[in-house]
C-alpha cells in the first residue's frame, strides 16, 4: 500500500501532470456540478489551451535538447539556453502553464479556473525566483548577463 501512496504522491508532485491533466479534470467536474450537468464550452478559449500546452512542451524539449539536464531542477541544465523563445523570455515553460490556465477559464467560462490562474501567478513567480537563485549559483556571471538581456515573463516588458 505504501508504494501505491508514494506513486500517487510522486504523480501529484509533478506540476505538468497537475496543470495539464488533474486541473482540467477538476475544472470540468466543478463546472458540471455548478451547471447541473451542462458544460458550457466556448471555442474561443480552446486556442489558449493548445498554445499553453504546446509552449510548455515544445520549449521543454528545446531547452533539454540545447541545455541538457531534464525537466525540473532535479536534473539541472548543463548550459544556459538563450536561443529560440528563450532569447525573448526566460520562463516560457511556466508561462505556458499560465496561458493554459487562462484557456481553461475562457473555454469553460469558469470562475474556478480564474481562481486557479490567480493562485498560480504568484506561485510560479516564487518558483522562478528560486530557479534564478539556482541558476545564478550554477552559472554565475553568464546567467546574470542573460537576466540583464532577456525579460522574465513578457518579451521587452517584464
Amino acid at each position: 500500500m505504501t508504494g501505491y501512496v508514494d506513486t500517487i504522491r510522486d504523480w501529484l508532485a509533478s506540476t505538468p501532470k497537475r496543470s495539464f491533466v488533474l486541473y482540467p479534470i477538476l475544472i470540468v467536474a466543478i463546472e458540471l456540478i455548478l451547471r447541473e450537468g451542462r458544460l458550457l464550452i466556448d471555442p474561443w478559449g480552446v486556442p489558449l489551451l493548445f498554445w499553453g500546452f504546446l509552449q510548455y512542451r515544445l520549449c521543454g524539449n528545446f531547452r533539454t535538447g540545447r541545455g541538457g539536464g531534464g525537466p525540473g531542477f532535479q536534473k539541472p541544465p548543463d548550459r544556459i539556453v538563450d536561443s529560440g523563445l528563450y532569447g525573448y523570455l526566460r520562463n516560457p515553460m511556466y508561462l505556458g502553464h499560465l496561458i493554459f490556465y487562462a484557456g481553461l477559464a475562457a473555454t469553460f467560462h469558469s470562475l474556478a479556473a480564474v481562481a486557479l490562474l490567480l493562485f498560480h501567478i504568484p506561485w510560479f513567480h516564487a518558483r522562478v525566483l528560486e530557479d534564478e537563485r539556482h541558476l545564478e549559483a550554477r552559472f554565475g556571471e553568464d546567467y546574470r548577463a542573460y537576466k540583464r538581456r532577456v525579460k522574465r515573463w513578457i518579451p521587452y516588458l517584464i
